[in-house]
């Protein structure tokens, strides 16, 4: 369950301990003709990259030029968590990241392996990004509810919202 408090206290924290939670979220090049797609994240939040496998030759690799931005979009597994995060996007074969987050449901889509000739990454450079924390417990949710139907206070405390920059 996404923590309120942590929401608001350690927002960033949180956000990328989200990220790493998730086994796809929907990666999406802004100014390309083409819906957003479900991709596998892995986070490095010391440099606030986020990598992804993919093939050379994808559709999504090939609309990424010099300077394209994207965005990704996720719901934390408990469904209490939502976040969209944004920045410049680029394909980049490295071979260290390949290696640090190769495990087999990767090798899986790689027919050759770390050494098939389609396999590069896709380096998300995270400047941007939104939170929603709401709450999983319906009595809460039920409460706040009943609270701005029946008070004068009209607006339900249901969640929290942060915007967040990075450099």
């Amino acid at each position: 369950m996404a923590s309120f408090n942590e929401a608001r206290e350690h927002p960033a924290r949180q956000l990328w301990d989200q990220v790493n939670d998730v086994h796809a979220g929907m990666l999406g090049v802004e100014g390309a003709d083409m819906h957003m797609q479900p991709m596998a994240p892995h986070a490095d939040p010391k440099t606030n990259i986020i990598w992804f496998y993919t093939k050379s030759d994808a559709e999504l690799t090939r609309a990424i030029k010099p300077g394209t931005r994207a965005r990704f979009c996720l719901v934390g597994k408990d469904h209490d968590y939502h976040a969209c995060l944004a920045g410049k996007i680029e394909v980049r074969a490295e071979p260290s990241k390949i290696d640090e987050y190769w495990n087999s449901v990767v090798a899986a889509w790689y027919e050759d392996g770390k050494k098939d000739p389609n396999l590069t990454m896709l380096a998300m450079h995270v400047d941007d990004a939104e939170i929603w924390v709401s709450t999983g417990s319906k009595l809460k949710f039920g409460w706040e509810i009943a609270k701005a139907n029946l008070g004068d206070e009209k607006m339900p405390d249901v969640g929290v919202r942060q915007h967040l920059h990075f450099a």
